[in-house]
């Protein structure tokens, strides 16, 4: 083992500068710009006015890897690290992040020292040297860098390493992409047989929610009513997975006596109903697709039973999302963050188009949902196979 002050030194430190009013000044990469991938965005990088004489260190150069020193939050610690790829002597970095520039490239190769610093960020080995200032994670870089260790190898092992962990890095980031165009697709065939919802184009008949189904939640279950196994018991988290397509693995559960107790006060969830997070700006709706038993958390999951024989779930799921993602700062509410609530729900406008249109919708949806669900499978089968990589390679 090798400690990283062996390998990088200490950090470069980052630049600020002033507000660039010209619009002339020196592109500098933020924490913003990093992705919870390990790559950088650069579609919405600022530009800075900065006058300091000698920058010709603090540019940029491909294998950087910038690593946030002041961010994070309570969920999200301090210390993530992206790899630069980008051109040489073009972008800086601001005074939130800090650079390690490998010492010797000829003993260790950049892309593997990445993908170290981020197996040991994503296992927690940097929460024990953030501290907390007025709501900022502050990083105790000088100490992180002296203590952390990175396992050695020789030069020509690191880099295969490094290239296998960038194949399936790039055959996940082709999955998504495949699994946003579907979707793209499926968007264009809605507004082209509907139109866009909040202005209804096509003069569909309007109606409110509750007229063509039943809104609510579940019953509450108290925590000490939580076992490690029964029936699943599923959270807003959980909800909002299932509503990606993605595959979960439940961690509460409840008693199948609780379970039946509970059924018969609130019915239980079949097959084409709806639910979602309450906190949900991306609209995550999930059509239930399963007749095994579950259950949900009260008021943190909403419960949409289409109850008219004029409306197709599918579609009705494709409009909320829809309608949601478009428009929830107007229904959801709340002082502390915005969520959706049952009575607003119950009061949305809804368009009804005829049953026959809503169904050769569904028809063309559920096509897409099976190349969907393929590629779905195979994004998650890359996740399980990078993680256990890390695991093996980084421990």
């Amino acid at each position: 083992m090798a400690r990283l002050a062996e390998v990088v030194g200490k950090a470069i430190s980052g630049e600020w500068g002033q507000d660039d009013k010209a619009g002339t000044g020196i592109p500098v990469l933020r924490t913003t710009n990093f992705t919870n991938e390990g790559v950088i965005n650069f579609s919405e990088v600022v530009t800075r006015t900065i006058t300091k004489k000698d920058l010709s260190q603090k540019y940029l150069k491909p294998g950087d890897i910038i690593i946030e020193k002041s961010g994070g939050s309570d969920k999200q610690p301090v210390g993530r690290v992206v790899y630069y790829d980008g051109p040489p002597n073009t972008y800086l970095f601001n005074n939130f992040t800090g650079v390690l520039r490998v010492i010797n490239p000829a003993q260790w190769d950049a892309k593997y020292l990445f993908y170290a610093l981020r197996a040991n960020y994503l296992k927690g080995g940097t929460k024990e040297y953030q501290n907390k200032t007025t709501g900022l994670h502050n990083l105790k870089t000088e100490q992180y860098i002296q203590e952390t260790e990175i396992c050695e190898r020789s030069l020509i092992e690191q880099q295969q390493i490094a290239s296998i962990l960038d194949r399936l890095r790039n055959l996940i980031s082709l999955r998504k992409q495949q699994l946003a165009k579907l979707d793209e697709l499926v968007k264009a065939r809605f507004v082209e047989m509907f139109g866009e919802s909040r202005t209804n184009p096509m003069g569909w008949d309007i109606v409110l929610l509750e007229q063509i189904a039943d809104v609510g939640s579940s019953k509450r279950v108290f925590v000490e009513e939580l076992q490690s196994e029964g029936v699943p018991f599923y959270r807003g988290t959980e909800i909002g997975a299932l509503a990606e397509g993605k595959t979960i693995s439940p961690e509460l559960f409840i008693t199948e006596q609780h379970y039946m107790e509970l059924c018969t006060v609130t019915g239980m969830p079949t097959t084409g109903d709806l639910l979602m997070p309450s906190i949900c700006p991306d609209g995550r709706v999930w059509r239930v697709d399963t007749d095994k038993p579950f259950y949900f958390k009260d008021g943190r999951v909403l419960w949409i039973h289409p109850t008219s024989q004029e409306i197709d779930c599918c579609f009705l799921q494709y409009l909320l999302k829809e309608k949601i993602t478009t428009d929830y700062d107007s229904i959801a509410s709340g002082t502390t963050f915005a969520e959706l609530k049952i009575f607003s729900l119950k009061a949305l406008c809804v368009m009804l188009p005829p049953l026959e249109f809503q169904q050769q919708f569904t028809l063309f949806s559920a096509k897409i949902d099976k190349s969907k669900l393929t590629i779905q499978r195979s994004l998650d089968k890359l996740e399980v196979l990078k993680k256990a990589l890390m695991q093996e390679y980084f421990g």
